[in-house]
């Protein structure tokens, strides 16, 4: 193999994101520093010098990865699978003492099977650290010390070392859940599809755990997303330099400054999700500074613009056993009736149910994630709005 790597050559990386946050991620990826940025599958292609880099995985909100590529090649069998990866020395990667996992997709090629195409590479992993050493470092699928990635589309063929430290969705400040917690990632998410800026109240009537709340308050403050993680992922390189990380990761958190005025309050009708949320803010730098209260949506009334930011109950919870119609609809009458002035944006895990609220949104942005193809909406509350009869979303 080539002394040095794609990564080092090129300095290219792979930052994967959920679909439909494409857009904001590279608009965040711009921010943070980094070039060339393009799409590619389940992602973002880019180019970043090691400094960016460094930044990219401490302060990124909406990655869940990224990926520092070793090698490509061509690859129409599972026989030159092995023999590539072979040629690889995996002891500058991974230690005897090490575990490793291996993440494999394929598409259109004539290896199908990524399952297969995972455990040809950790045969070729391990037979050879058997062959110089007559041990092998373990596999762990759940929580290894070391992440490998190989993409094989059309029979080209890219292995690449996973530098994330993890999924990079994990900030850290989830001491309590509730029952279906949003993914820190979509709740970042969420909030940069709403446009919200400090300088607007923030409000989440349905607040579970705090996840949108925490979220809010990182941004707010310019807390680093990896701000509660104790090691870079970076690490993982052979050439990973641990003096600029730390000058990286103390320039940024140089800038954490929590906004003189900054309102961000969230409430639930239940206790035990009040609580919780109370608690994970409290991780945060004077998170206990979100207000947080056992309230009922239903009987919200805003004097003030506001910036509604939610993710509310859907499934079984979502109905009304009184007969009085979905808990969307009427959430909807009291968005009508009492929030004028104010801009809502729901997450819909079910963008059927956007429907149900009665209100138009003026934005809608498709998300997946964990499997599910949800919906963004934005809604403007206008003055009069509930003195009109109620037109049904699209």
């Amino acid at each position: 193999m080539n002394e040095q790597w794609i990564y080092q050559q090129h300095q290219q990386y792979f930052g994967v994101v959920a679909a439909g946050l494409e857009k904001l991620a590279g608009d965040e990826l711009s921010q943070l520093g980094a070039t060339e940025i393009r799409p590619g599958y389940r992602g973002l292609h880019f180019e970043a010098d090691v400094k960016t880099l460094y930044a990219i995985l401490y302060a990124s909100r909406l990655l869940t990865r990224v990926l520092a590529p070793l090698c490509k090649f061509d690859c129409h069998s599972p026989k030159y699978l092995y023999r590539r990866a072979a040629e690889i020395d995996w002891s500058s990667f991974i230690a005897e003492q090490d575990t490793f996992a291996i993440q494999a997709i394929t598409s259109h090629s004539a290896i199908r099977h990524s399952r297969y195409a995972a455990l040809t590479l950790k045969d070729a992993i391990v037979d050879q650290f058997r062959d110089k050493t007559g041990r092998r470092p373990s596999v762990d699928p759940r929580n290894p010390d070391r992440a490998i990635h190989l993409h094989i589309e059309r029979n080209r063929a890219t292995i690449s070392l996973d530098i994330s430290g993890g999924s990079m969705h994990r900030r850290g400040y989830r001491a309590v859940s509730v029952e279906a917690p949003m993914q820190e990632t979509m709740a970042a998410a969420l909030i940069a599809v709403s446009g919200w800026s400090a300088e607007r109240p923030f409000l989440d009537p349905f607040c579970g755990s705090g996840t949108l709340l925490c979220e809010a308050w990182m941004r707010a403050c310019q807390i680093p997303a990896g701000f509660l993680r104790k090691q870079s992922g970076a690490a993982t390189l052979p050439d990973y330099d641990d003096a600029l990380c730390l000058k990286v990761r103390q320039e940024l958190n140089g800038r954490i400054q929590v906004p003189k005025h900054v309102h961000i309050e969230g409430q639930d009708i239940d206790f035990e999700a009040v609580a919780a949320a109370q608690r994970n803010l409290a991780v945060l730098p004077e998170g206990d500074r979100v207000q947080v209260k056992q309230a009922d949506a239903l009987k919200l009334k805003l004097s003030t613009a506001t910036e509604i930011v939610t993710n509310p109950p859907y499934g079984l919870r979502l109905q009304d056993r009184s007969g009085a119609g979905s808990l969307l609809k009427r959430f909807g009458d009291t968005l009508k009736q009492h929030c004028a002035g104010s801009r809502v944006t729901i997450y819909y895990g079910e963008p059927a149910m956007s429907k149900e609220l009665g209100l138009r949104p003026t934005k809608k942005h498709a998300i997946s994630h964990g499997g599910l193809d949800g919906l963004a909406c934005t809604y403007e509350l206008f003055e009069g709005l509930g003195n009109r009869r109620g037109k049904p979303a699209n």
